[in-house]
């Protein structure tokens, strides 16, 4: 800090996807360096204006983690500017208005917030102000993991050991908010904006939202973790940790959990910590590999010949395929923004492989769905699936719905809580209620091609067809 320079002395610290007042590396670097430490946060009407529905979960959840997050830099003696317009214009006219001399912000990854942060980088370097971003969603960066050779991991494993082997316990130590939060300034006094000014209506969240909702399905997950490697993968059980919505928005700290992991010897723990890598890793991979966003991670596969089949697409949407695992999963996603990962597994499966329908279009169906949608780990995830993508399921691998189904919801239990049409059909018969015969559907309410769907697609088939489509890419 300089005397010659007031403007030193002040700073601004912009929230995103880090919707907490603890242990924020952006806010613990501000709070550090200058004596008085303003805050923001915008909603960005880039990223609103895109959105289809006025109704979107995930704008209330962002809007309840906002207003808690006010509160709670208020009762810090902070406070919170809320701002509604667009990002690259307001935060540099905030800045200048507060007479700041840096702008601090956590890093984001996706390619849009890139391109915007250099936008607002440039207007505020015009203006004469630093823009000085932290690493803080993740515990190590893209090019803090690299091969000897210097490259960008593409297979997981390995990544997860270098990735293990770097890890210290300063990695994952806690910021000191409290000691520094005398330094924070209050901002204008009365509501944010509400909703309806925002032009959204209330949606309600399947999951708790802001850093409260975070802290109480943490505490929760903090019981069965031990058991998590053994009950991850069934449906029907609360055995997930649900927490994938807060660590998108920030709401829990990524430090936190991976210290609480690392502290636990199980292998519920171990397992757990794995699937926090695997995010990371698909970090990595976006940032290194953009263009993963609209082609596959192995160029040869945008080759493929995919159908087109919009009945099938729409069925899919819609939970009318006629395998009840896959339109159990798909009513949820509707209903609630949620689906278990298990099931993200099977239904982009199904979409890809047994339905022949290009990746793409489901991810982004998921990208306008799900509450805790993530470009990077959704695009990972389905080229996974695709069998496009690094690291991901061979080709001729493919998910059988019905296996998958008796071996990850035995009862029925999952199927039955959102296919109310399968309520009376045997646990034999629920997972397949197309092999009943006429006397048995008519028993359990449930005729095939009346009550419930019969199959859009027959998987031996379609298996068939997916192997000698991958297999035309191939011989190529």
């Amino acid at each position: 800090m300089s005397n010659a320079d007031p403007a030193r002395e002040r700073a601004l610290v912009w929230f995103r996807r880090d919707l907490r007042d603890y242990d924020h590396a952006a806010l613990h670097a501000a709070l550090e360096t200058h004596c008085v430490v303003h805050c923001v946060f915008v909603f960005d009407t880039e990223i609103l204006n895109g959105l289809e529905s006025s109704a979107d979960r995930r704008v209330t959840f962002v809007w309840e983690s906002v207003r808690e997050l006010k509160a709670a830099l208020e009762a810090r003696g902070g406070g919170l500017h809320v701002l509604h317009g667009r990002a690259p214009k307001a935060i540099p006219h905030l800045a200048r208005s507060l007479g700041v001399g840096a702008v601090y912000a956590n890093r984001d990854y996706e390619p849009q917030a890139i391109t915007r942060d250099r936008e607002v980088a440039k207007a505020l370097l015009d203006a004469g102000i630093d823009f000085r971003t932290r690493k803080d969603q993740v515990i190590f960066e893209v090019d803090e993991v690299r091969t000897r050779a210097g490259d960008v991991y593409s297979v997981f494993t390995p990544f997860k050991k270098a990735w293990l082997a770097k890890l210290e316990p300063r990695h994952f130590a806690p910021l000191d908010i409290e000691r520094l939060a005398s330094r924070l300034a209050p901002a204008p006094a009365g509501p944010m904006p509400s909703l309806p000014a925002l032009g959204f209506e209330r949606a309600e969240p399947a999951l708790a939202a802001a850093m409260s909702g975070g802290a109480q399905i943490w505490k929760a997950f903090r019981k069965r973790l031990g058991d998590y490697a053994t009950r991850r993968d069934f449906p029907g059980l609360a055995a997930t940790s649900r927490l994938s919505v807060h660590l998108r928005f920030g709401t829990v700290s990524i430090r936190e959990l991976v210290r609480h992991a690392r502290a636990r010897r199980s292998t519920g723990a171990t397992t757990w910590l794995s699937e926090l890598i695997w995010r990371e890793f698909y970090f990595a991979i976006l940032a290194a590999r953009p263009d993963v966003v609209d082609h596959a991670f192995r160029p040869a596969y945008d080759a493929l010949q995919w159908e087109d089949d919009e009945v099938g697409f729409r069925a899919w949407c819609e939970g009318r395929t006629g395998y009840p695992l896959v339109d159990a999963a798909m009513r949820e996603l509707s209903a609630t923004g949620t689906m278990h990962n298990r099931l993200r597994m099977v239904s982009a499966s199904f979409l890809v492989k047994d339905l022949g329908i290009d990746w793409r279009r489901g991810e982004h169906y998921f990208a306008r769905k799900l509450l805790d949608y993530d470009l990077a780990a959704n695009n990972g995830g389905w080229q996974w699936c695709a069998s496009t993508g690094c690291d991901a399921q061979p080709w001729f691998r493919i998910f059988n719905p019905v296996t998958q189904s008796r071996r990850f919801d035995p009862e029925g239990v999952y199927i039955r809580s959102w296919i109310p049409e399968l309520a009376r059909v045997s646990d034999a018969a629920v997972h397949a209620p197309w092999e009943m015969g006429p006397l048995e559907q008519h028993a359990a309410g449930c005729v095939i091609g009346r009550d419930y769907p019969a199959p859009v697609v027959r998987h031996e088939e379609a298996r068939r067809r997916t192997l000698a489509r991958y297999g035309a890419v191939r011989a190529r």
